[in-house]
């Protein structure tokens, strides 16, 4: 990772994190729009679910991340 891109992630922490889970909300309404019958509301739910996901992992990614970087 640049560090630039580190950088302007740590100076927006919650920016980055709201982009990551918007971002994976999108692609996952996107996914399921071609290759699933299920209703809007159903989609939106399951998509929801991976955005939230994918966004604990990059949490927890940061936090060891964070915590080996201390530690060195």
């Amino acid at each position: 990772m640049s560090s630039s891109l580190q950088s302007w992630v740590a100076e927006h922490k919650l920016a980055s994190i709201g982009t990551v889970w918007a971002s994976a909300l999108g692609a996952s309404m996107a996914y399921s729009r071609k290759s699933s019958p299920l209703k809007t509301s159903l989609r939106l739910i399951h998509a929801r679910m991976h955005a939230q996901a994918l966004t604990l992992a990059v949490l927890s990614g940061a936090a060891l991340y964070h915590y080996y970087d201390v530690l060195a």
